[in-house]
């Protein structure tokens, strides 16, 4: 995935949990963050910022969205409206095993009493697939939530229903950043989601964590599949 049209600019402050200040030259602006989670480990006082220019600006409040962050030597991808193209790429690229031979019927599948990201056939085989983006990596562990979420814990709540009615079920985690190694539910920060998803994979719902490589050269920044991260649920 490329995203093109990108500037630069400078964390200033985060003034409530969609919208940041930047700095852009000598000026200050307002940028849409498009990210529900905390992102303290990230957002820090002077970090580099990738943003780009916002389209419909007479129904915005703010110029710009934010797209990446600068983190110690690598950029991290913090605008979860690209998780779900992200996890497309991976589904037609056919790189997840458990994912090979199936097609993407319909986004924004309604399920119970939730939209999950994808519905997915194979055959006569259906599959639903939910995506969440973890950016949370310390020391080569990645973690969510990085916040508590009571809507992810439902998500994974209606994939384990599904797969007792018979259907598959899996949950990918998109970690859109190279420094992962192994991922785990932030048992700390979220018990109920990360008991969830552990009874979850127990009952056979495919708990799935992928790694991307953000790279921004010439205003543009690229995103590719880099690994599949082990996944564990241990506390």
């Amino acid at each position: 995935m490329k995203i093109g049209n990108i500037i630069k600019g400078t964390y200033q402050e985060r003034t409530n949990r969609f919208t940041v200040v930047f700095k852009y030259g000598e000026r200050e602006e307002k940028a849409h963050l498009r990210d529900p989670g905390r992102l303290r480990e990230l957002l820090l006082p002077d970090a580099d910022l990738l943003l780009r220019p916002a389209q419909n600006l007479a129904k915005r409040k703010t110029k710009f969205d934010v797209i990446a962050v600068r983190s110690e030597d690598i950029w991290v991808l913090i605008n979860s409206g690209f998780h779900s193209d992200l996890a497309q790429e991976l589904i037609n690229s056919r790189l997840i095993s458990e994912f090979k031979g199936y097609d993407i019927v319909k986004r924004e599948y309604s399920y119970g009493k939730s939209r999950i990201d994808f519905f997915l056939k194979h055959g006569q085989s259906e599959l639903l697939l939910e995506v969440k983006g973890c950016t949370l990596v310390e020391e080569g562990h990645a973690r969510f939530p990085d916040a508590p979420t009571e809507r992810g814990k439902r998500h994974v709540e209606e994939l384990l229903r599904a797969k007792i009615q018979g259907l598959s079920a899996a949950v990918l985690f998109i970690i859109p950043r190279e420094d992962a190694m192994i991922f785990s539910p932030n048992w700390e920060m979220d018990p109920q989601f990360s008991l969830a998803l552990q009874e979850a994979q127990e009952e056979g719902v495919h708990v799935i964590a992928h790694s991307f490589c953000v790279e921004y050269k010439n205003d543009s920044l690229s995103l590719n599949p880099l690994d599949r991260i082990t996944v564990s649920m241990e506390k």
